[in-house]
């Protein structure tokens, strides 16, 4: 008995461990078409393909991309950005992080009608570089391209980067906040652990027209310090996690008007499965939790969620 239940044990672990690398089922579509506001499609096909339910090919407005030479023979942006058309999700935000990156996103939004870009170097990237300013200038560069309609993720990052390398991200970070200003582009925020002083900065340079908070995660004040100034605040899988009651409270005080929805693809994949691959096509899981969560009708916040997304970044097409 006691061997049968060992073997059974295992079996459930190594199943366990296999499906961490897969994509989830797919969820039921939302009723309205919504944007993904901040995904990585380059490390989500970089590092686990495309999310399976479509053999390539070009979705509407599409005309191959830069793993392949057009539709039809596996591209595998191609394929994500149809599975997650056919969720609901017809409109993605590709943010780049790092001079690399940034080029590779601003190419791939002008081969798709679906994708737009953002550009920036991550605040964790700032104290790596050797030349910073000379990465700022290339980034810049990027931010005159058309189809690149925001500057970010750039911000604040104090659990990853220590004291001694504070002093470069505030420095790249008010040099994107100018950046943005200069091209009228959206500012999209990585903040983490570092809520008052990514104020204190958007206060001191003044903040642009356009701010996203990405991957909201501060509590109920917070968001209202943020709702007061006229940021919008996007929300990621990490709302649906049991331990994000503050989180839940934040949504709750902020009004739909000033709303995003995100996966942070291939990351932080909402509940009920948290630690395998995310993409795209799973954000209708985030979108009605949010609605339950803060009592708003689905259609309604869907509506809310599109309107705002090209109030952020402009038509996609």
């Amino acid at each position: 008995m006691l061997a049968a239940m060992t073997e059974q044990t295992e079996t459930r672990k190594q199943r366990a461990a296999r499906r961490a690398g897969e994509f989830p089922p797919a969820p039921e579509p939302l009723p309205v078409p919504v944007p993904d506001s901040h995904t990585h499609l380059d490390i989500t096909v970089g590092e686990y393909g495309a999310p399976p339910g479509v053999d390539g090919g070009s979705p509407p407005g599409g005309d191959g991309g830069p793993f392949s030479g057009g539709a039809g023979d596996g591209d595998p942006v191609a394929a994500a950005l149809a599975v997650a058309a056919d969720a609901g999700v017809d409109r993605l935000v590709q943010v780049g992080v790092d001079v690399a990156s940034s080029e590779w996103s601003a190419d791939v939004a002008d081969r798709y009608a679906a994708v737009l870009a953002t550009v920036a170097l991550h605040p964790n990237e700032a104290p790596r570089l050797a030349d910073l300013d000379e990465a700022l200038r290339r980034i810049e560069a990027l931010a005159g391209r058309d189809r690149v309609r925001g500057i970010g993720e750039t911000g604040m990052d104090f659990f990853r980067t220590g004291e001694a390398g504070r002093a470069a991200q505030e420095e790249s970070f008010r040099a994107h906040i100018a950046i943005a200003k200069r091209h009228r582009k959206a500012l999209v925020i990585h903040d983490r652990d570092a809520h008052a002083d990514v104020l204190r900065i958007l206060d001191d340079e003044g903040a642009p027209d356009t701010v996203v908070m990405h991957c909201f995660s501060g509590d109920a004040d917070f968001a209202r310090a943020c709702v007061r100034r006229g940021h919008l605040l996007s929300f990621a899988g990490t709302v649906t996690f049991g331990s994000a009651a503050a989180l839940r409270e934040a949504a709750a005080v902020t009004p739909p008007e000033q709303m995003l929805v995100e996966t942070d693809a291939p990351y932080l994949t909402p509940m009920p499965y948290r630690g395998r691959p995310n993409a795209s096509y799973l954000i209708p899981l985030t979108v009605r939790f949010l609605a339950d969560t803060t009592g708003t009708d689905l259609e309604s916040l869907c509506a809310a969620l599109s309107t705002n997304g090209e109030r952020a970044f402009g038509p996609w097409r």
